[in-house]
């Protein structure tokens, strides 16, 4: 098979009004009640955090994964490598540096090679090359701690910083680690106005480091204000994303893919369901999205 669905525990940890809430049993065997043999799973609480996982409970996450004939493709992190930049004296990079080797201890222990991470988010009164230096520094302290557990970093594109493809690129070169790669999802530069042949194009210009993907589909809600003085409406930027069923949103994931198959891309491609989600947050809708995910990903083969 050229890709490997994945769920991604995320969908089923009430990260969005209304969204059910299944602890990390619960939502193993829902996975392979869908029909997964692959998961992802979010490094904090109310799943897997460092905090709650001692030697015991990293073994016991083990043998219950091995028990139910699942692979753990990786897991989340939730890194933010600028956060607390704007004051002087804080060890930014150095700090998230040190969060993520905490995981990448903790991925070793439950035997799996891959670790997703973010960028930074851009901070007020704040040169962009400070921050910009901070995050390179960053990226190759983790990465440099990653390697000694044998994990690969999955850089997400989601975050403020080089969140466009051609300043992600440059990011990477300039750090120069080998096991920084990408996770390169469609959904980010859709937003940016990609989309048909300039979409593909940049899947294949990130194809050499894409290590991972994760599909979420969205539709585009304008937002107004009403003006009783003019009697008419004041649009207000941003629009509001809300989630559907990946093939019935806006996204041209018709052009991502085929910029993946262009760029030769096998592996994982995951399914989150990360937003307020058309039908409502219920365990039987969740079910439904991330059951249609299997069916949507097999057209794409």
């Amino acid at each position: 098979m050229r890709y490997i669905p994945v769920l991604h525990s995320v969908s089923y940890a009430g990260a969005w009004p209304g969204h059910s809430v299944l602890d990390v049993d619960a939502f193993l065997r829902k996975a392979v009640q869908l029909g997964y043999r692959s998961v992802a799973l979010v490094a904090k609480r109310p799943h897997v955090s460092p905090l709650d996982y001692d030697p015991a409970a990293r073994q016991a996450l083990k043998k219950r994964l091995r028990e139910m004939n699942l692979e753990l493709a990786a897991l989340m992190g939730y890194t933010d490598f600028t956060a607390g930049l704007e004051h002087p004296g804080i060890p930014s990079a150095e700090m998230n540096a040190a969060y993520v080797e905490a995981l990448c201890q903790l991925a070793a222990d439950l035997e799996t090679s891959r670790l997703r991470i973010f960028t930074g988010y851009e901070r007020p009164g704040v040169s962009y090359d400070v921050q910009w230096g901070e995050l390179v520094k960053g990226l190759s302290l983790a990465a440099r701690k990653a390697a000694h557990y044998g994990i690969t970093l999955l850089l997400q594109n989601h975050h403020d910083l080089a969140v466009h493809h051609e300043a992600l690129l440059w990011l990477l070169k300039e750090v120069g680690e080998p096991n920084l790669k990408l996770a390169f999802d469609a959904w980010t530069p859709f937003l940016q106005g990609l989309s048909g042949a300039a979409l593909r194009e940049a899947v294949v210009k990130a194809g050499p480091w894409i290590a991972w993907t994760t599909v979420a589909d969205y539709v585009v809600h304008p937002r107004y204000r009403y003006e009783p003085q003019v009697v008419n409406y004041a649009r207000q930027p941003p629009d509001v994303l809300r989630a559907v069923p990946p093939g019935q949103g806006q996204v041209d994931y018709p052009a991502f893919f085929a910029g993946l198959r262009d760029a030769g891309y096998q592996g994982h491609v995951a399914y989150e369901m990360c937003a307020v989600l058309e039908g409502g947050g219920s365990i039987d809708n969740l079910d439904r999205a991330a059951r249609h995910f299997l069916e949507f990903l097999s057209w794409q083969t």
